[in-house]
């Protein structure tokens, strides 16, 4: 029932693109278990009624796909992963793929906001990076990796860049302006998390608790000269923007610095987690 609710969410949630790739995705995970379910763990030799017992091979690869991203940033994230058993209860994953920053509207404008616009996106592109190496907890787990609880360390990058422009009309400037804005996120932490594992084949894994420390910076370089106080106001909204669509943004970055200099950097607790859904082979 679980698995249901979440796979509902997550296809309200997602863009049309991910929702299709997800959908494709489940079945064929469900097409490969469904067939392998057929199959007997006993088989009858050929011309004879001897009875030969069929041992399953170990699966000790799982190829992933993240659900998290498209939910929380942006639908335009596509990001994969793998995780390799090497030990008995040990495994070490990999994760890269393309993401973006979530759309920023000013549907809702403040009175101090009437006199800036965002007029369109002209560059959005960014990606995603990061691996760790697991310790499935064999005094707590019922069932070998990767099913079960696990502690990692795990060190993640994300990158998002967006070029933006913006039509101002203001007492002293009437045009558009670019603005090039990049955040750059380094992660280092460790993480719990517990794999599920479901007719042998499909996995559902979450990483349910990852604090860290993070290394968060930020630039927002205008292509055009503003006055002081008009520079400041369309960083302040920037940045607004930016606090109301990522987890956690306002509380690393510091406000006055980054609407003076559209610029800012700090290193201070970061956090993860995420829901992925995979195949093992």
């Amino acid at each position: 029932m679980e698995v249901v609710i979440i796979t509902y969410y997550l296809l309200v949630k997602m863009g049309v693109m991910n929702r299709i790739l997800f959908l494709i995705w489940c079945l064929i995970l469900v097409s490969i278990c469904s067939t392998e379910a057929l199959f007997a763990q006993e088989i009858i030799a050929p011309d004879t009624t001897t009875t030969v017992q069929y041992k399953k091979r170990d699966l000790n690869n799982t190829i992933w796909f993240n659900l998290t991203n498209p939910v929380l940033l942006s639908d335009k994230s596509l990001i994969f992963g793998y995780e390799r058993i090497i030990f008995p209860n040990q495994s070490f994953t990999v994760n890269f793929g393309v993401t973006s920053l979530p759309d920023i509207s000013l549907a809702d404008v403040d009175v101090e906001e009437e006199n800036f616009q965002l007029h369109k996106n002209t560059v959005d592109h960014g990606y995603n990076g990061s691996i760790d190496y697991r310790f499935y907890l064999g005094k707590l787990n019922k069932y070998a990796a990767p099913r079960g609880v696990y502690l990692a360390p795990y060190y993640s990058y994300n990158y998002f860049g967006r070029k933006n422009t913006w039509t101002l009309n203001t007492d002293n400037f009437h045009g558009d302006v670019d603005v090039n804005f990049t955040l750059d996120i380094h992660t280092i932490g460790g993480e719990l998390g517990y794999q599920f594992v479901f007719w042998r084949r499909l996995a559902l894994d979450f990483v349910l608790f990852g604090p860290g420390m993070a290394r968060y910076q930020v630039k927002a370089k205008l292509s055009t000269t503003l006055d002081a106080d008009d520079q400041a106001e369309l960083l302040q909204i920037i940045n607004d923007k930016l606090s109301e669509k990522i987890p956690g943004y306002e509380m690393v970055i510091d406000d006055a610095e980054f609407e003076k200099t559209g610029t800012a950097k700090t290193t201070t607790y970061g956090f993860r987690y995420m829901i992925h859904m995979g195949y093992r082979f």
